[in-house]
């Protein structure tokens, strides 16, 4: 019950790719070099960015840019594509209605709507966090080393 550590390793390279932009071309080995992520698994994660219309990668050697601005790109856009059901799996209900406890039959019904209201404002708040805000934190982060 945790948000994956792709939607991490997504930031990480869209944060790479944001900075390498105009001086280096960015492949998915020099991200794995970066993440410490195996190739294939950046491959990955770049395919679903690029499905989702995040970025785009360049055919034959590779070379991937972002397609929007900064400002545009949200955190849950990035969650979404790497994980499309994630905030429904992110708070799990175990399977017991089938059981003869009056408890068991209706526990499903009673979490249902709570954990809808933990969802949403799960989604709302990654929806308010730009891949831009990350930057300036990124900016900010380094300016302090």
């Amino acid at each position: 019950m945790q948000i994956s550590m792709k939607c991490s390793v997504a930031v990480h390279c869209l944060i790479f790719i944001h900075e390498a932009d105009g001086i280096a071309k960015v492949t998915s080995d020099l991200l794995a070099q970066s993440t410490g992520c195996n190739p294939v698994v950046i491959r990955n994660i770049l395919s679903a960015l690029k499905k989702a219309g995040i970025i785009e990668v360049s055919r034959g050697t590779g070379g991937a840019k972002l397609l929007a601005d900064p400002r545009q790109i949200t955190l849950f856009q990035i969650y979404s594509a790497l994980e499309p059901d994630g905030l429904h799996a992110l708070i799990g209900i175990h399977n017991c209605e089938n059981r003869p406890c009056p408890v068991a039959q209706n526990i499903r019904r009673v979490l249902k709507t709570p954990y809808h209201k933990i969802e949403d404002a799960i989604r709302k708040t990654m929806e308010e966090i730009t891949l831009q805000a990350m930057l300036d934190d990124f900016h900010a982060q380094n300016a302090e080393r």
